[in-house]
């Protein structure tokens, strides 16, 4: 049984704890927004197993209901706000007494309440909170919602291992928040709409496959014609993916494989894009530079972009001597650049993780300019990873468990049985493209040969599919529950060469084995 109290007393300054576990009630809720310190906790008879009937109204009174129960949020924002909740028509529309805050407080309570439900704005002539039904109402919101309980947890992962909470809380208790949480994300169900029979195939003894040496200078000129157009660029591609770069080529090579340099561009062209975009970059640095300490004080959201912006730079990749030290210029270019992109991509500002995604780009490029519109071309593919509803993430781990099934249906049984058939294990992995998992010198590699687009847009996925491969052995044999599992794969570090890891995922796709025969479920193509 959850509880609402309605405060005996004038509420004192909203302040908020540093975390609410996902079994607050709320009545803790309200202590949090309302009191300072918070009040005294409910008494055992507070949370009878039935439906508690309203109270009549009265000072002091308490509201009960469940939060499942609740149908709506109306907000009345004008003079003093209230809040006036509405039950669901299994409790026959109950209406409750309104809920004052004469002091102010009730968009940070919502904010609490938020934690727990999903609410959606509706539109009319008073203003409606709704909770959206679990999954039978709209199953695509619904789903979503409780993805966004599940990055928080995720997200902690950024901040190293011994901070990670799978220390801090119990297995029961993870394992209902990543589950439970989610109730639209059968990760055995293909989109909506219709359905599609999923056959695992059998690709028999997997071909040797042997990758190259890294593409020179030497090769890369010689499929560039006198002008500076780029010849043979699908040969060229494949050669890129079969060995990646030379370190010497990279500054102009991931220009092209990012899209920032068109293939069919001459010298001469590139260099005045180039000019154009400098001009551009420069443009928009400037208005954040411009704005005065007055200007921000009345702008939260610019607040707070640079605040996180300023903590993440402080704590990406300091071991890499390009970052290492105090007052070091590759931070200054770091924030710089990501300010700059706030400027240029206003609706998704910055978001934890996209520093992850600039420092091996600046790192190769050396010039803020063009690490700029590299990482601009890089944010437009990773785009969907970062926003707020994360469609992107969700449908790539929904991929992800497809093509597990299909590569290895006994590894993806076990973790199903095992509570980790859901995946979450590798949002991280998926975010940052393996940023956080591989090497530095193992990221250039593995993106470039990503960058090229080859065999599929999907080949991040071959790349999970093959480290969860390298890892099955000893969680199957180890029999690892989902506690082990979580641990093993979020605080994964890879062990072996990174074109190990290629050669079996080039093994994967069979490359005339696989395509050339077989149709691939809808989601992955």
């Amino acid at each position: 049984m959850c509880c609402v109290s309605k405060p005996p007393t004038p509420p004192l300054s909203p302040s908020l704890p540093p975390s609410l576990s996902p079994t607050s009630l709320c009545e803790d809720i309200c202590s949090v927004v309302y009191l300072n310190p918070p009040p005294p906790p409910p008494t055992p008879h507070c949370a009878p197993p039935q439906p508690a009937p309203i109270p009549e109204k009265s000072k002091g009174s308490r509201l009960f209901f469940r939060l499942s129960d609740l149908a709506s949020v109306r907000v009345k924002e004008e003079g003093w706000s209230y809040l006036v909740f509405t039950l669901r028509d299994c409790n026959m529309g109950v209406e409750l007494p309104a809920l004052h805050f004469h002091q102010g407080g009730s968009e940070v309570f919502l904010d609490c309440l938020r934690k727990y439900l999903l609410l959606t704005e509706y539109v009319d002539q008073t203003v409606h909170i709704h909770t959206a039904d679990r999954f039978s109402q709209d199953p695509v919101t619904t789903t979503l919602g409780g993805f966004s309980k599940v990055t928080n947890y995720l997200f902690d992962a950024f901040r190293g291992p011994d901070t990670v909470l799978l220390k801090e809380r119990p297995v029961g208790e993870v394992a209902d928040l990543l589950n439970e949480a989610i109730p639209g994300l059968d990760i055995n169900q293909l989109e909506e709409p219709g359905f599609e029979v999923i056959t695992r195939i059998d690709l028999g003894v997997l071909p040797e496959v042997r990758r190259r040496g890294p593409v020179g200078a030497e090769e890369w000129n010689t499929n560039m014609d006198p002008e500076g157009r780029m010849r043979n660029i699908s040969h060229l591609k494949q050669t890129i993916f079969k060995g990646g770069l030379c370190h010497v080529l990279r500054k102009e090579a991931w220009k092209f494989l990012l899209g920032y340099f068109p293939w069919e561009s001459t010298l001469e062209e590139r260099r005045s894009l180039t000019r154009r975009k400098t001009d551009e970059y420069f443009r928009m640095k400037l208005q954040w530079k411009s704005v005065s300490e007055e200007q921000e004080k009345r702008n939260s959201m610019f607040r707070d972009h640079r605040s996180l912006i300023e903590k993440d730079v402080n704590r990406t990749d300091r071991t890499n001597t390009f970052y290492e030290g105090q007052d070091n210029p590759g931070l200054i270019l770091l924030h710089d650049v990501l300010m700059t992109y706030c400027m240029y991509d206003f609706d998704l500002g910055y978001v934890q993780g996209m520093s992850d995604l600039l420092s091996p780009i600046l790192y190769v490029m050396e010039d803020e300019v063009d690490a700029f519109w590299c990482f601009v071309s890089f944010m437009d593919q990773m785009h969907q990873n970062f926003e707020e509803q994360m469609q992107g993430m969700k449908t790539q781990l929904i991929q992800l468990s497809t093509l597990l099934r299909l590569l290895d249906l006994s590894f993806w049984n076990y973790l199903v049985a095992q509570d980790s058939g859901h995946l979450y294990f590798c949002f991280r992995w998926l975010l940052i493209r393996f940023k956080r998992e591989l090497s530095f010198p193992d990221v250039l590699r593995l993106w470039e040969v990503m960058w090229t687009g080859l065999p599929c847009q999907n080949f991040h996925l071959l790349v999970c599919c093959a480290i969860l491969d390298s890892e099955k052995h000893q969680i199957m044999e180890k029999q690892y529950g989902f506690n082990e599992i979580l641990k093993v794969c979020v605080m994964f570090c890879l062990h072996v060469c990174v074109h190990l890891y290629l050669s079996l995922c080039e093994c994967k796709v069979g490359w005339g084995q696989y395509y050339t025969k077989y149709d691939l479920p809808y989601l992955l193509k």
